[in-house]
């Protein structure tokens, strides 16, 4: 780093303390040239993706690069109204008078992305910064050097350089830019690190938006079609190599039957999507380093392999794999997966599923096969979670104007659409009264009995 985090924010607060980001015109300047960085630059930052996580291109662009235009592209065609004051009511005891509530820009904000979508999960939040005005310093993980090499290297080329700036860097880098004020935190990452975040907020005061995760359930009664929702459970888990905070962590598989049907249906979709050998598929990822390959190898003992459990450390391999007979107590259930193993576990009725939801901290997503709108309905009102989703499996956070985020364990605040922008601006509350007539001359005192009157009768 070659400026301190000191005379980064130093710089980045005059650039803000000028009033060159609040024009909607440099706003959508700077959303326009991110988006021109994410489709000039895609062979280059999907170079880095595929060495940092085995992405392929298809992969890269559709929940990486891709994500964010679309993030970008709604954010152009909504910017001018989300920007318009809001008129609100005005009491009659106030009247004649005018309130709305305009949006203000908060300032420096400090973006902390992950590693298991390193550019989608750095840019994402960056979108709704500079639609909302602010400057931005963002922190990418070092856990993915190439991508976030890369986004050091492209993102000041693209950006304003006096309101936009990358600092590299692990730990020690982290910390550091901790110990600033910043107007704003955002946290993309483990519930570990998002006190650290919190603790060091609180010494100035920092609103912070925690993205965290959690075991997130998928529900499947006997009454579906067992092969599609298999696809759907294949294709959310081990996308990404099951590297995704929203993919389905565990399957809870009601009613006698059930668990031994999909086991064999999540093995064919398995093969269908990767082949025989997915370590010879395209399309399938690796585990981002040697550490969580470790973590995750240790898991396949958890219960009795359906497919899958092949892995190879050499090239941070760990085969699609489904697992049979898991206990509640099993090791593979004490923590969040993140990675390509999915386990099933047997039990009886509904209620025995959501009576275990409840017992465990809220997720990030909960989601149901389910052809009963009964079920529907219960698990809507008889469970918390950040989201649900009835059939499909992480495509909720592909609609902009749904509010993504966790609740208790899985996180604090959201984002993607208006709800980004809302996210780093300030709701300023603005009431206009003229001085003539004065009718507040009724609650000054002396209060006589007829302003007491009048007073009771107005509010």
């Amino acid at each position: 780093m070659s400026a301190s985090p000191a005379e980064v924010v130093r710089r980045l607060r005059d650039g803000f303390g000028s009033g060159r980001t609040k024009p909607l015109a440099w706003r959508r300047e700077q959303l326009r040239a991110l988006r021109a960085l994410l489709t000039e630059r895609e062979t280059e930052l999907a170079t880095a993706l595929q060495a940092d996580l085995g992405k392929g291109p298809v992969e890269s662009h559709a929940s990486e690069l891709g994500f964010v235009v679309n993030e970008v592209d709604h954010a152009l065609r909504h910017l001018e109204r989300w920007t318009r004051p809001e008129r609100a009511w005005v009491p009659r005891s106030l009247v004649p008078a005018r309130a709305r509530t305009v949006w203000e820009p908060l300032g420096v904000v400090l973006v902390i992305s992950p590693w298991n979508y390193p550019v989608m999960l750095a840019l994402a939040p960056v979108v709704g910064a500079l639609a909302a005005g602010n400057c931005v310093v963002l922190k990418p993980s070092e856990l993915a050097p190439a991508t976030s090499a890369a986004l050091a290297r492209l993102l000041p080329r693209y950006l304003d350089d006096a309101a936009f700036t990358v600092v590299e860097g692990g730990v020690e880098e982290t910390t550091a830019l901790l110990e600033q004020r910043f107007d704003h935190i955002f946290y993309t990452g483990n519930g570990h690190v998002g006190r650290i975040i919190m603790r060091a907020a609180a010494e100035h005061v920092t609103p912070v938006t925690l993205e965290l995760g959690g075991k997130s359930p998928a529900i499947v009664e006997s009454g579906v079609d067992l092969a599609a929702t298999a696809r759907r459970l294949a294709w959310g888990k081990f996308f990404n190599a099951g590297q995704s905070c929203t993919a389905p962590d565990y399957v809870l598989a009601v009613g006698d039957g059930t668990a031994d049907e999909l086991e064999r249906h999540l093995a064919d979709a398995i093969r269908a999507m990767y082949g025989d050998d997915p370590s010879r598929s395209p399309d399938y990822g690796r585990i981002v380093n040697e550490r969580h390959f470790d973590r995750l190898t240790a898991l396949l003992e958890g219960g009795r392999v359906v497919a899958g459990g092949e892995h190879d450390r050499a090239k941070r391999y760990i085969a699609p794999t489904v697992l049979g007979d898991v206990e509640p107590d099993a090791p593979v259930m004490a923590e969040e997966i993140f990675g390509p193993i999915l386990p099933v576990l047997r039990v009886p009725d509904l209620d025995a599923a959501l009576a275990f939801i409840n017992e465990r901290d809220k997720p990030l997503a909960l989601y149901a096969f389910t052809a009963d709108p009964a079920t529907k309905r219960r698990v809507l009102a008889e469970t918390s979670s950040g989201a649900v989703g009835f059939g499909l499996p992480n495509a909720h956070l592909t609609v902009p104007e749904l509010p993504f985020g966790g609740v208790g364990e899985s996180g604090m605040g959201a984002y993607h659409g208006r709800r980004s922008f809302e996210t780093f601006s300030h709701a300023k509350a603005v009431l206009d009264k003229p001085l003539s007539p004065d009718t507040m001359r009724v609650v000054y005192p002396p209060f006589t009995a007829l302003k007491e009157r009048l007073i009771r009768t107005f509010t």
